[in-house]
């Protein structure tokens, strides 16, 4: 499967997968959250991962034969993304921050952007 293939399909569960969690913030009681502001930390996580999602979606429609810098940056988006908004949701849920999951995905989201700007900057056409 080709990457672009990967990074659409994957932007698809993504996307499912946050529209599923911010209804999930919207209905369910605050009880049941692992902290008073847990609602919160999801509709924070749901935004970044929708936002993301829509940029994987971008990409696998936009780059049918990445550069390299361009695949290494969809690439970092991905797991970004899962370390990221998996680690909130955990938190919010449970009440446990992860350590330093959420800073870790977090720091590959910025890298993939830089390392994204750097590789269209690179190509040319």
């Amino acid at each position: 499967m080709s990457l672009p293939r990967i990074w659409r399909t994957a932007a698809a569960f993504l996307a499912a997968i946050a529209v599923a969690m911010g209804a999930v913030a919207a209905h369910l009681p605050i009880e049941r959250f692992g902290l008073p502001e847990g609602r919160d930390i999801v509709r924070e996580a749901v935004q970044m991962q929708m936002w993301h999602a829509l940029a994987l979606l971008a990409l696998g429609v936009g780059l049918r034969t990445p550069s390299r810098l361009q695949a290494l940056a969809g690439c970092m988006m991905l797991p970004g993304i899962m370390l990221f908004c998996g680690a909130l949701y955990v938190t919010a849920f449970s009440g446990h921050h992860l350590g330093s999951v959420a800073p870790t995905g977090g720091s590959l989201l910025i890298l993939s952007w830089i390392v994204l700007g750097v590789g269209f900057l690179a190509r040319h056409g």
